[in-house]
């Protein structure tokens, strides 16, 4: 590893398990300082387990043969403990320079029969813990001095949404939504928000090169971006392109045209 990373300091949600524990595992492998914030809990949200952070922190800290990893076993869905985690991270090891949002949970169910409570427990995990994090992080970024890094991990369900998930793509989407607003906010601060989709089946570990690439310094032009990652394939997904034209008094002939449009789409997602 090159050991760019050094002297910056990464909080990384969710990291305990999955693409989040390799993400962690990347950026320390570059030199970073991580805060393993995952409370351990199940893929539904059920229950908490603070060994699973604390195992990943110990893990970390065993490969990279120094103190580099630090276990937070609390959830990050509320304002007040996201404001905690940014403490620690300032207080612990001198401030914050990256964040990797990737925590999530899942609670399917057909839109016509989903429960309520759990749209609220998706959202309030995959977007709004996003945002408190985000908020809260990105003052203490700014006024760091160096060029600060977000990331957030997205889903494909966000984009063309997945059967039974209405509260998972909805949260994915906003999660979309926030990393665009957030790379146009922070621009001035020098600080970049990028969005990465992981394809269906893709390796851990290359989730986590896209994301350490972005964090490193020749990252630093790529902003308010969504890339994805697919068989060690990156796409950059572009912004809405035309498909039809508007003619007045023709609207089944712009149905057509719109409907041959997502005909190819369809067979292709890759398109846009």
């Amino acid at each position: 590893m090159s050991d760019l990373l050094r002297g910056r300091v990464a909080i990384v949600t969710g990291a305990g398990r999955g693409i989040g524990r390799a993400i962690a595992e990347s950026l320390v492998a570059e030199g970073a300082q991580v805060i393993v914030a995952d409370n351990g809990t199940s893929i539904s949200g059920d229950g908490s387990d603070p060994e699973v952070a604390r195992a990943a922190a110990r893990e970390l800290n065993d490969k990279a043969g120094g103190k580099s990893a630090l276990a937070f076993t609390e959830s990050v869905a509320s304002p007040g403990v996201a404001r905690q985690l940014v403490d620690l991270a300032v207080k612990t090891f001198g401030g914050i320079d990256i964040v990797v949002n990737n925590a999530a949970i899942l609670r399917d169910s057909p839109v016509f029969s989903a429960d309520p409570a759990d749209w609220d427990a998706v959202i309030r995990t995959n977007l709004s813990a996003a945002f408190y994090l985000t908020s809260a992080a990105s003052g203490v970024m700014r006024n760091r001095g160096k060029a600060g890094r977000i990331v957030n991990i997205v889903s494909s369900a966000g984009l063309s949404g997945a059967l039974g998930q209405a509260a998972y793509a909805s949260a994915k989407a906003g999660l979309l939504g926030l990393t665009r607003v957030a790379a146009m906010d922070l621009a001035d601060a020098q600080i970049t928000a990028n969005a990465v989709l992981p394809f269906a089946g893709i390796q851990p570990a290359d989730v986590a090169s896209l994301v350490t690439a972005l964090c490193l310094p020749a990252g630093e032009p790529i902003t308010g971006q969504l890339l994805g990652v697919r068989d060690q394939e990156v796409f950059l997904f572009g912004q809405p392109q035309p498909v039809a034209r508007l003619e007045a008094g023709a609207p089944d002939a712009l149905a057509g045209d719109i409907a041959r449009k997502l005909d190819r789409q369809l067979t292709d997602p890759f398109v846009l």
